[in-house]
């Protein structure tokens, strides 16, 4: 005679803050993703509008860093009881 017992181990995390981890990630790939890039085809030719654009010096740090932000909310969310 067995019993099935279930263990009730408290997690760490709710399944709330593993989305809004996984948001913080995206977002952090995103701005990763925005900033890549600005490769000539040319070594001897420098465009510097492409790599100083705004979207790579001014909107993918803030998506990262928002991210970031994101992924501390996430980690410090207390999981609803």
């Amino acid at each position: 005679m067995t019993e099935n017992k279930t263990s009730a181990t408290p997690t760490m995390f709710s399944k709330d803050n593993y989305m809004w981890m996984a948001i913080g990630a995206a977002v952090i790939a995103i701005g990763m993703f925005l900033m890549a890039g600005g490769k000539s085809t040319d070594p001897a030719v420098f465009n510097a509008d492409q790599v100083y654009s705004t979207t790579r010096i001014t909107v993918a740090p803030l998506l990262i860093l928002a991210g970031l932000v994101i992924e501390i909310y996430a980690i410090f969310k207390k999981p609803k009881a």
